[in-house]
């Protein structure tokens, strides 16, 4: 890394570093990218990475109302997830399952709305992986800042974050 690079890592927040690092250690085959503009939503990803929408691999955190654990899943950006089929998978009632406020989110993750990574969590979550990811060779993700990405297959996020492949997304 040249000495420009590493002060430019240096002055990048925290959540996006934390990220580095992680797939770092992992050696994960691409570095994680800071985009000009914050990438808040799918569509600005995909416009600024000129992708399909669908390439985003957003993370959608859900809370289960029972005993507070943080539920990741991970979705193409062009779908909605379905709570009853998340709260099929893992054995739950729908109505165990809930929206997640951002108070809830930035304490289980460690990271702010919008640029939740699908790895490298505070308090590990329980994930799934949406099977409409694998419509794509390569998938983008955010990586712990609303600037931040980062590039991989999605076999490789199975792979990274251990979760099942599920069918979790409402029928278009």
């Amino acid at each position: 890394m040249s000495m420009v690079a590493a002060q430019a890592d240096v002055l990048r927040p925290e959540g996006f570093r934390r990220v580095a690092r992680w797939l770092a250690e992992r050696s994960h085959r691409h570095e994680p990218r800071w985009l000009d503009v914050a990438a808040r939503t799918c569509e600005d990803a995909a416009t600024a990475l000129e992708v399909q929408t669908g390439q985003i691999a957003k993370s959608v955190i859900f809370r289960h109302l029972v005993d507070g654990v943080a539920v990741l899943v991970v979705t193409s950006g062009d779908r909605r997830v379905d709570l009853r089929k998340v709260a099929a998978q893992l054995g739950l009632a729908p109505a165990e399952l809930g929206r997640a406020d951002a108070a809830f989110v930035k304490q289980q993750t460690g990271f702010s709305i919008g640029g939740v990574a699908p790895v490298a969590h505070a308090c590990a979550p329980v994930v799934l992986v949406d099977r409409e990811l694998f419509r794509f060779d390569e998938v983008w993700a955010a990586a712990g800042h609303p600037h931040g990405v980062f590039c991989l297959s999605p076999a490789e996020l199975v792979a990274l974050t251990g979760a099942p492949v599920a069918d979790v997304v409402e029928v278009l």
